[in-house]
C-alpha cells in the first residue's frame, strides 16, 4: 500500500474517494498530510470530471487529530515558521469546507481534533454506531480555533462551548443529536448507507449543486472572511507557541497530567 498520508481516486461515475492514510498513528495529521489534503482537495475541486468526494480514513480509525510529538516539534519553531503550519491547517480546512462539489464524511473508530473539524467541513457525515469524537486540544494547552466556524454550524456553539472546552468524548448518537453528523448506522455499513445518498448527488445538476452550496453558507454566514480567518490563524499559531501549550504536550508524552491539574482530589 503507498505511504502518502492522502490517497484518492475517482471511479466511472465521478465519485473520488480520499482516504486519510497514516494508520500507524491513527491517521493523526502531520505537515506532510496537511500540505497533501490541500494538494488533493485543490486538484478535485478543479477537475470537472469529478461530482461527488467521499472521504475516509485507512486502518482503525477516522483520524485521531493532530500528531502531538510533531505539534511539540512546531511549537519550538520561530514565529514565522509556526504561523505557517497554522496558515497551512487553516486552508486545508477552509479549501475543504468551500469546494464546490458535494463532499461525504465516513466515520468509524475515533474523530479527535481536527478530525472533528474535517466532519463539520463536509456537506454530509455518515457514522458508524461505535464512532466517538472528541475535542480535545485544550487538554495539551492548544486550541482548536481554526475548526470553530464549522464547528459552530454543524453543532452549535453552545455544545461545541461544552466539548471544546471539557474535552469529553461522545458518541455517533450524541453527534447526530447535536447535528454534526447526519445518520448513524451499524459498524461495516457505511458504503451501503452512503450509496443512495451519492446516487441522489449524481442525479442532481452540478452546476445548481454547486450554487445551492454556496448560497446556502453564505446566507448562514458560514463562509468568514479573510479577515476573520488571519485572526484564528494568529490565535492558533501563538497559543502552541505558549508555555502552557509546552507543557501540556510534553505531559501527553510523559504519560502524565499537567501541571495545572490540582495535586489535590475532592
Amino acid at each position: 500500500m503507498s505511504t502518502s498520508p492522502v490517497l484518492w481516486a475517482t471511479d466511472g461515475r465521478g465519485v473520488a474517494t480520499v482516504t486519510i492514510n497514516r494508520p500507524e498513528v491513527n491517521n493523526a495529521y502531520n505537515g506532510e498530510m496537511i500540505q497533501a489534503l490541500i494538494d488533493t482537495f485543490g486538484t478535485l475541486a478543479a477537475d470537472a470530471a469529478v461530482r461527488v468526494i467521499v472521504i475516509r480514513g485507512a486502518g482503525r480509525h477516522f483520524q485521531a487529530g493532530a500528531d502531538l510529538r510533531w505539534l511539540q516539534e512546531v511549537g519550538r519553531m520561530d514565529e514565522a515558521a509556526n504561523h505557517k503550519v497554522s496558515l497551512a491547517t487553516g486552508m486545508a480546512m477552509r479549501g475543504l469546507n468551500a469546494v464546490a462539489k458535494p463532499t461525504i464524511a465516513l466515520v468509524h473508530g475515533a474523530c479527535v481534533g481536527g478530525g472533528t473539524g474535517l466532519v463539520a467541513s463536509c456537506d454530509v457525515v455518515i457514522a458508524e454506531s461505535s464512532a466517538t469524537f472528541a475535542i480535545s486540544e485544550v487538554r495539551w494547552g492548544v486550541a482548536a480555533t481554526i475548526i470553530f466556524p464549522q464547528l459552530n454550524a454543524a453543532m452549535g456553539v453552545r455544545n461545541v462551548r461544552r466539548y471544546a472546552l471539557t474535552c469529553e468524548r461522545f458518541s455517533a448518537g450524541k453527534a447526530l443529536d447535536m447535528g454534526l453528523v447526519h445518520e448513524v448506522c451499524e459498524p461495516g455499513g457505511l458504503d451501503g448507507v452512503a450509496a443512495p445518498v451519492i446516487e441522489g448527488l449524481l442525479k442532481a445538476a452540478p452546476e445548481a449543486v454547486a450554487l445551492s452550496k454556496r448560497s446556502a453558507m453564505l446566507c448562514a454566514g458560514t463562509l468568514f472572511d479573510d479577515a476573520e480567518f488571519a485572526l484564528l490563524v494568529d490565535e492558533h499559531a501563538g497559543k502552541r507557541r505558549s508555555a502552557e501549550a509546552a507543557e501540556g504536550l510534553q505531559s501527553f508524552l510523559e504519560k502524565r497530567e499537567a501541571k495545572w491539574y490540582p495535586a489535590t482530589r475532592p
